[in-house]
């Protein structure tokens, strides 16, 4: 199954579509735009790779970063927050705090997001801070 996908370029390009083939251990990956046209995406160019629920989305959401206490998603994983160099911030669960390698995932907490996780280039990052978890 095709994961539903918005490459967002460090140099600010859009492409919606959907990706059979990511692999942050490759240098690139296609994207099937909307219209059927294949792309290769350089990953490196990227600032983050959204999987998403809908291509759609909603513009007008502002991400929360909040989380349950009892959230499973806790078990391995880090609470942190990331901030973009162009100003974005997110706050996710990442099973690797700091990260290694170029690229790392991101799973947002909020649950009303339309991203399912986020590939981020590490390279792309202005700061990552663990954020406390809530206590039980």
């Amino acid at each position: 199954m095709a994961n539903q996908v918005v490459a967002r370029f460090a140099d600010g390009r859009l492409l919606k579509g959907s990706s059979l083939d990511v692999d942050p251990t490759r240098p690139r990956c296609h994207l099937r735009g909307v219209d059927g046209t294949m792309t290769p995406v350089q990953l490196s160019e990227l600032k983050a790779l959204f999987f998403v629920k809908s291509l759609d989305g909603n513009a007008a959401h502002v991400e929360g970063g909040d989380i349950a206490s009892t959230d499973p998603g806790l078990r391995g994983s880090r609470l942190v927050e990331v901030t973009f160099q162009d100003g974005e911030r997110m706050v996710g669960l990442s099973t690797r705090y700091p990260p290694k390698g170029d690229f790392f995932f991101l799973v947002p907490v909020d649950p009303r997001s339309n991203n399912l996780r986020v590939l981020v280039n590490s390279g792309h990052v202005r700061s990552m801070t663990l954020v406390e978890a809530p206590n039980a």
